[in-house]
């Protein structure tokens, strides 16, 4: 998608890995059975989306508040592991899409932890 109002976080390759594992959640969701959809799609969904919308809101705040924010999104990620698993073991989502959640879900927590790295170092 390409604007020509644009916001600098969107620059940012964690939050396109976020908004793109975000995605992938969704089209799995599409699969669940109706009981789960105030249960586990309705958490799984609020978690992956979280992550990039933690990264979107904290970026205009200043470094230790935008900090906060990333440790939200990490937070976030972490919570779809469970969600994953959750997701594979009710067979909801085969192995291979499992792994794939889990591919992605270990880069963006590697790329979260090297921006609040470098935040950190920054104010150093």
């Amino acid at each position: 998608m390409k604007s020509e109002y644009h916001f600098n976080f969107e620059e940012l390759k964690v939050y396109q890995k976020a908004l793109e594992y975000g995605e992938l959640v969704h089209v799995q969701l599409k699969g669940f059975p109706k009981i789960e959809d105030y249960r586990l799609s309705a958490q799984f969904a609020r978690a992956a989306d979280s992550i990039a919308f933690n990264i979107a809101e904290g970026s205009g705040s200043s470094d230790a508040s935008f900090l906060n924010y990333l440790r939200i999104a990490r937070d976030s990620s972490r919570e779809c592991v469970a969600a994953t698993t959750k997701s594979y073991l009710r067979k909801y989502i085969t192995f291979d899409q499992s792994e794939k959640n889990r591919a992605l879900l270990v880069e963006i927590n590697k790329m979260l932890s090297a921006l609040m790295k470098h935040l950190k170092n920054k104010n150093k």
